[in-house]
């Protein structure tokens, strides 16, 4: 399918999942990278309390920081 054809389907609001192969779709710069952080020992036990508060991993909890921090800089 053509571009247009398929930007003419969306803008006039037809279901293009059909046209869409959904098992090899990505989302842009949203593929992981691996790095590593060495944080002291008080930051961790920081960390893992307030993840447990909240209920997320600390991974995650690293994460949301992390892109609360940059939302900020970037608005």
């Amino acid at each position: 399918m053509k571009a247009r054809d398929f930007d003419e389907k969306f803008e006039s609001g037809e279901d293009l999942t059909s046209d869409l192969d959904l098992p090899k779709a990505r989302r842009l710069n949203q593929e992981p990278k691996r790095i590593n952080v060495d944080f002291p020992t008080w930051m961790i036990e920081s960390l893992d309390r307030e993840a447990k508060r909240l209920g997320v991993t600390r991974q995650s909890i690293i994460k949301i920081w992390i892109a609360e921090m940059l939302e900020q800089k970037v608005s």
